[in-house]
């Protein structure tokens, strides 16, 4: 039941997450008017689920603690390079490390095996026991790729506080959805009014 009430809540994605995860990762700790949080990797079920959705884990997982932990951590390295990319200031090296050790963490090139019957095929190393290893392999090379692409041109913040996503700016665009873009626009409508701008 509660699930249901923070999915009630919960933004719609932002241009460029369906392209890359880890601008979705970047953006799975929201911060809402009031005050208020989301978190989708909040609890080892929501970081499953979250994980599940984007095709990065089997629904039954088994997502423990320490790996939603490991994967909110990523998720706070990504969002200071998108930060510092995005505001065009240099990289915390903790962070760039962060990214790259999860990048080296696993195998990601396709191991050559042989099948007796079938004979020769390539396939991912990813034992079940790797399955976040995979995942934070698989986001971590996705922000560097982000990062590197023309793409990063258009990485920003989202222009209405609190909201703290980022998005691939599209044309002129600098909120990540109609609520926010409403909600600035009535704060400087409102600010107007009162002579406060």
């Amino acid at each position: 039941m509660e699930e249901h009430v923070i999915d009630q809540s919960v933004p719609p994605p932002v241009q460029g997450e369906e392209e890359h995860p880890s601008l979705a990762l970047a953006n799975s700790a929201m911060a809402l008017p009031g005050g208020h949080t989301i978190d989708l990797l909040g609890s080892p079920a929501q970081t499953n689920q979250w994980l599940t959705r984007r095709g990065l884990a089997p629904v039954d997982a088994g997502v423990r603690e320490m790996c939603a932990a490991q994967l909110r951590s990523l998720r706070e390295q990504i969002r200071s390079l998108f930060a510092a990319r995005a505001d065009g200031v240099p990289a915390l090296p903790a962070a760039v490390a962060a990214v790259n050790d999860a990048m080296t963490r696993v195998p990601t090139a396709p191991l050559l095996r042989w099948d007796e019957k079938t004979g020769p095929y390539r396939t991912a190393p990813h034992p079940t026991t790797a399955i976040v290893d995979l995942a934070l392999a698989t986001l971590a090379a996705d922000a560097a790729d982000l990062l590197t692409s023309p793409d990063a041109e258009r990485l920003t913040a989202c222009g209405s506080p609190p909201c703290n996503r980022f998005l691939l700016r599209h044309g002129r665009r600098q909120w990540c959805s109609t609520r926010c873009g409403d909600r600035a626009r009535a704060a400087r409508a409102y600010a107007r009014r009162s002579g406060g701008g």
